[in-house]
């Protein structure tokens, strides 16, 4: 497999992950490809989120775009997930050949009426209450049902449960 552990398989993984390494060895930003390659061309926002050794070791994203193309988006979230998660320290250059990565590419949120809307396989689920708003993506391992996805959203934003939350889903392409 050579010096890494990760062989990135999409445009999305590698550009994340060539992201990453300049800047834990670099500390600067990665320029935008040009040309950008066709699947980075959309506007979509994404999450980037790392491994190393198989633990969490950052997890940073976007719910709605801010950028004018995913490659973009990409390369600002996986730059502030190896740097800027509080939850974690920051990705060291020794890290770099036992680190994984994914990235998940947001469909539109749409609003819904309720839990019933939601499966914790396919959608990810967003909860909001005045200005505070939670995300969990989809289909991560040991949450089984949608309380539990709902509750770990809800404890995320900072929202009792007791208080009136909306609710909101997404699809994800999940790129590893």
């Amino acid at each position: 497999m050579g010096k890494y552990w990760f062989e990135p398989k999409s445009d999305e993984t590698r550009l994340a992950f060539a992201t990453v390494c300049e800047m834990v060895i670099h500390s600067r930003i990665l320029p935008v490809p040009d040309p950008i390659p066709e699947p980075l061309r959309r506007r979509a926002a994404c999450f980037v989120t790392l491994y190393h050794e198989g633990d969490l070791a950052g997890c940073i994203g976007t719910v709605e775009p801010y950028h004018d193309n995913l490659a973009e988006e990409i390369i600002h979230n996986a730059a502030a997930s190896a740097t800027r998660d509080w939850r974690f320290e920051p990705v060291r250059p020794e890290m770099l050949e036992r680190l994984t990565l994914k990235v998940d590419v947001l469909s539109p949120i749409e609003r819904i009426s309720g839990p019933d809307q939601l499966d914790v396989k396919r959608y990810g689920v967003v909860v909001e209450h005045e200005s505070r708003r939670g995300l969990l993506l989809p289909d991560i391992e040991g949450i089984t049902s949608v309380p539990q996805q709902i509750e770990i959203a809800l404890r995320k934003a900072g929202i009792n449960p007791s208080e009136p939350y909306r609710l909101s889903r997404f699809e994800v392409e999940r790129k590893e």
